[in-house]
């Protein structure tokens, strides 16, 4: 069972608890259409890691989790399920395609990086949390450092007989400050305070090494060698207060606490989604000095079975993250996987193409649907912009016929549609006398007609 700090494991997972399977699905239907079937098999996941994690501890490092694979074309929503359900659980989140991935002895990446790159991502989430509990303490402390310099502290000496104490002077004139502070009257006086200097001492590293490899922080390491020296500077009393609330938040973040907490909510709830899976999928027969596609494979293997990562941070186990990978399988099958590979992801889902129905779907149903982006950017200019129910299914046709006649690469084809639609409004909104627009059928055929009908000219816009 994951072992958290004092207050850390009660605030990770507010609510996720009681989230059921069926629950987490309509939570990812609010930003994606369809593919129920992949839904519903990151949801049997993501609920599996709350089980697991209220078993005794026995038990609870005997259970792996059910990696899986997503099958399906470009632009269907597989990448997009991944991200959802991470942020629904709160889970570090890393998306990495397998082709940018070497063997190991090549020049390029090499496969333990991505779960460095978790780690980055998951101390980055923590800190994040963490400034947010401590974002007014440091404003009130930096309040307190802008005062000091603005009115410095009232030194004791003589109080003639009868004239008020310097010290009760001193306090109401500050207190007047203060207020004068908030209502960001002194903002455009200028104060000098003390900045830490950022140059850094230019040095060479000579190793056959990768710098992500020696393990080296460099940043840390170099205050300590030089010193960390700081200079006098003046700016403006609001520049000031910014500077000082990030100093502050410095202080106050316990960053060994943040990086323990990040090292085990990767370890426990970490998701690393593996685009292009497909692109490594081959068995090559012959042998030689090129990079081969089994050999990535074969490197790729002891990440997702579970092995120990050596990070900046400290030894991290991947025996608990969740992988899920993805590709079209267009020439190659998830068969064409070396079997240990295939082994490690016993779940697998097929997502379907999407059809007219799916493109009217999306245009209008998610939370951040395409219709209520647009709508907003020209809303900034002032422009009122509707689109009628004829107009969607127009766009709609628009995008499956493209799909079908050239490449089909899903719900982006959309993007391109929806751009060469309201290319012209875009461009003359500013300037438009009338502040409101209707998008019909006839103004989408206008748009698009020519282009749809000129196959090559279609391959090349849309």
């Amino acid at each position: 069972m994951a072992i958290y700090l004092p207050g850390a494991a009660e605030e990770e997972h507010v609510g996720l608890d009681e989230l059921t399977p069926r629950e987490i699905v309509a939570e990812l239907d609010k930003h994606v259409v369809g593919q129920h079937p992949a839904k519903r098999a990151v949801a049997i996941a993501l609920r599996n890691r709350m089980r697991r994690q209220k078993l005794p501890s026995e038990l609870s490092e005997e259970i792996m989790p059910k990696n899986i694979i997503m099958i399906g074309p470009t632009g269907v929503g597989k990448t997009e399920i991944a991200r959802r359900l991470a942020r629904l659980a709160s889970s570090p989140f890393l998306k990495v395609e397998a082709s940018k991935f070497t063997e190991v002895g090549y020049v390029g990446r090499d496969v333990e990086s991505m779960v460095r790159d978790l780690v980055e991502i998951a101390i980055d989430m923590v800190r994040s949390e963490k400034l947010e509990d401590i974002a007014g303490k440091a404003e009130l402390n930096a309040e307190e450092r802008l005062l000091d310099l603005l009115l410095p502290a009232a030194s004791a000496g003589f109080t003639p007989t009868g004239a008020e104490p310097p010290a009760d002077s001193w306090s109401r004139t500050r207190e007047k400050l203060r207020q004068q502070l908030r209502e960001s009257q002194l903002d455009e006086r200028v104060v000098e305070l003390d900045v830490r200097e950022k140059s850094i001492p230019a040095f060479e590293i000579i190793s056959n090494q990768g710098v992500e490899e020696m393990d080296i922080n460099i940043k840390d390491m170099l205050p300590n060698i030089f010193g960390q020296r700081t200079k006098k500077r003046k700016m403006k009393v609001s520049e000031a207060m910014d500077y000082l609330i990030q100093e502050e938040e410095q202080r106050l973040v316990d960053m060994e606490q943040v990086q323990r907490i990040a090292l085990q909510r990767v370890e426990q709830s970490g998701i690393v989604f593996l685009d292009e899976i497909d692109k490594i999928a081959g068995r090559e027969s012959g042998h030689g000095p090129d990079i081969s596609r089994e050999g990535v494979q074969r490197d790729i293997l002891p990440i997702v079975e579970g092995t120990t990562v050596n990070t900046r941070y400290g030894m991290v186990r991947t025996d608990h993250i969740l992988f899920i990978a993805a590709g079209a399988f267009h020439v190659s099958k998830p068969s064409d996987l070396i079997p240990e590979l295939q082994g490690r992801f016993p779940i697998r889902v097929e997502l379907k193409s999407l059809t007219i129905e799916d493109f009217i779907k999306i245009l209008t149903e998610p939370k951040s649907s395409l219709v209520k982006q647009y709508t907003a950017l020209l809303e900034t200019e002032g422009l009122k912009l509707e689109f009628t129910r004829e107009a969607l299914d127009e766009i709609a046709h628009f995008a499956f016929r493209v799909n079908e006649n050239t490449e089909n690469i899903g719900a982006r084809r959309l993007h391109t549609i929806m751009e060469r639609v309201l290319d012209e409004i875009s461009f003359n909104a500013p300037e438009m006398k009338e502040k409101e627009f209707t998008v019909d059928p006839a103004y989408v055929k206008k748009m698009l007609a020519d282009i749809v009908k000129d196959q090559d000219l279609s391959r090349y816009i849309l």
